[in-house]
C-alpha cells in the first residue's frame, strides 16, 4: 500500500477545517483543532496562503478559504457540466458518424479527454478518458488553440513536436492553420498525430461565447476523408480548396467528408446551446 504524504494530509485537513464551522479561524484554533504545534500550523497556512488556497484577514488575523479554491471548484463544475450536457449529443454523433467521439478541454498545455464514446462497430477499443493529446497537431487541440487565447499561448510558446511527416511545427504555418480554423469554424488532423488516422473537431461555447471545450470524431483516413483524396495522403499530397461545403483544405490536407464535418459542427452547436450559447 502506498504511503501517504503527511504534509499533504495536513494541508487537506486545514482546508476541510476552514470549509466548515465558523469559516474564519485563528492560528491557535487551527493548531488546537489539528493537535499541531503552532509553528507547524503556521507553516502550513503560510504555504497555502502563498498558493492562494487560504487568505488571512488583515484586521483579525484569522484565516479563511482563498479565491484559488473557488477557481478550481468552478473549473471542476464547468467540466462536469460540459460532460453532462454533451453525453447524449456525443452518443448521437458516434451513431451517425460511425466513428469514435472525443470531448476535450484545455489542461496542462494539452488537451484532456473528459469523455470518449466508442466507435459503434463492436470492435475492441480502449477507453481514453483522462488521456492527454497535443495542442498543435490534433483537431481538438487546433480548435482550442484557435478560439481560446490561453490555449493559443500554450501552443505557440510550447514545443511543437513532429509526430509524423505531416505534422505542422513552424510558427508561421501553425498560425495559418489556426486562421483557417477560425474562418471555417472547425479543424482537422489528417495523419498529423497518428499514422492512418484522421480527425475533425469543432469548438463548444458557453453563454459568454467563450470556448470551454471541443468535440470531434476520429477514424481511419479512408473513412473520414473522401475516397478521391484518402489514397493520396502522404508527403507531397495536395488537396482541393475549401468549397461550398467547407470540407476542403489547404495544400497537403485532403478533403474531409462533408457529412462528417456537418455532423461534428451540429454536435458542437447543440452542446453549446445547452450551455447557454445563443449565436453561432
Amino acid at each position: 500500500m502506498a504511503r501517504s504524504i503527511q504534509s499533504l494530509e495536513r494541508a487537506a485537513a486545514v482546508l476541510r477545517l476552514l470549509a466548515g464551522g465558523e469559516r474564519r479561524l485563528g492560528l491557535s484554533d487551527i493548531a488546537s483543532s489539528m493537535d499541531l504545534p503552532k509553528g507547524t500550523a503556521h507553516g502550513l497556512l503560510r504555504t497555502l496562503q502563498q498558493e492562494g488556497f487560504v487568505e488571512q484577514d488583515e484586521a483579525t488575523g484569522k484565516y479563511q478559504l482563498g479565491a484559488e479554491l473557488l477557481r478550481l471548484g468552478t473549473s471542476y463544475l464547468d467540466v462536469h457540466e460540459l460532460r453532462s450536457r454533451a453525453l447524449v449529443w456525443a452518443d448521437d454523433l458516434a451513431r451517425s458518424s460511425g466513428e469514435s467521439v472525443y470531448l476535450g478541454v484545455l489542461h496542462l498545455q494539452g488537451v484532456l479527454i473528459v469523455h470518449h464514446v466508442f466507435r459503434p462497430d463492436n470492435s475492441r477499443q480502449v477507453l481514453e478518458v483522462g488521456a492527454m493529446q497535443p495542442l498543435h497537431s490534433t483537431a481538438l487541440g487546433k480548435v482550442l488553440s484557435a478560439f481560446d487565447p490561453v490555449a493559443h499561448s500554450e501552443a505557440v510558446d510550447g514545443e511543437r513536436r513532429r509526430f509524423t511527416e505531416r505534422t505542422v511545427t513552424s510558427h508561421e504555418e501553425f498560425e495559418d492553420v489556426l486562421e483557417m480554423t477560425r474562418a471555417r469554424g472547425w479543424a482537422a488532423d489528417v495523419e498529423e498525430t497518428w499514422e492512418g488516422l484522421a480527425s475533425i473537431a469543432a469548438p463548444i461555447l458557453d453563454r459568454r461565447r467563450m470556448p470551454v471545450g471541443a468535440v470531434g470524431v476520429t477514424g481511419a483516413v479512408e473513412r473520414v476523408c473522401e475516397e478521391a483524396t484518402a489514397g493520396a495522403v502522404g508527403v507531397g499530397a495536395t488537396a482541393s480548396p475549401v468549397g461550398a461545403n467547407g470540407a476542403g483544405g489547404t495544400a497537403g490536407e485532403p478533403e474531409l467528408r462533408p457529412m462528417l464535418v456537418a455532423a461534428v459542427r451540429d454536435c458542437a452547436r447543440a452542446v453549446s446551446r445547452d450551455l447557454g450559447a445563443r449565436r453561432f
